[in-house]
């Protein structure tokens, strides 16, 4: 993105490009359940000049994935707690897999 290039901001996954009202109906949810994400620290939106709250497409991702596992049963608190335990996850078989490439091992086979 360049100075030049005001709308190549909105490719960018952490573009706070959603008010909450939009963020809300793209997922399929209510602002007082974003709101909740961001009590328990799952999301932090940025806020606009005026105070709104502003939303990313990763944070509507990552609020998806709470109003699913909301929606299965799972109290928000746990889905949080599971959310972040899972971007753990993911973090360390990414970096496991640069220590495996850097020492020229074949990656393990998927176990999904």
């Amino acid at each position: 993105m360049t100075a030049g290039d005001p709308l190549g901001r909105l490719d960018d996954d952490d573009y706070p490009a959603y008010t909450m009202g939009r963020a809300a109906e793209t997922i399929g949810t209510t602002a007082g359940f974003l709101r909740a994400l961001g009590e328990a620290r799952l999301i932090t939106p940025l806020r606009s000049e005026g105070g709104h709250r502003r939303y990313s497409r990763y944070q509507l991702r990552i609020a998806a994935r709470a109003r699913e596992l909301v929606d299965q049963g799972t109290p928000i608190e746990a889905a949080c707690r599971i959310i972040v335990l899972e971007d753990q996850l993911e973090e360390a078989q990414r970096i496991n897999d640069e220590y495996r490439r850097a020492a020229g091992e074949p990656r393990p086979p998927s176990t999904d």
